[in-house]
């Protein structure tokens, strides 16, 4: 069991970590003209941004309630 819990947290913490980087590098191809252009709406780079920002924070919980099933098993 400690086996498959330790790799499920590596896995959760190697997803946090893609979903940050993907999300920086999304954030840094912004140009300015995309931020000034308000008539289209959001552009296809601010909504990858925004997507890869929402999964780091659904993989960080989920390592979390992962965490603490672990430490929970372990008290009893």
């Amino acid at each position: 069991m400690n086996v498959i819990t330790t790799i499920v947290i590596v896995l959760l913490m190697l997803a946090v970590v893609v979903s940050l980087v993907r999300g920086i590098v999304a954030f840094l191809k912004t140009t300015e003209a995309e931020l000034m252009d308000t008539s289209t709406g959001p552009s296809p780079n601010q909504l990858k941004q925004n997507k890869m920002m929402m999964n780091r924070v659904l993989f960080q919980g989920l390592a979390i309630i992962v965490l603490a099933l672990v430490m929970m098993s372990a008290r009893t």
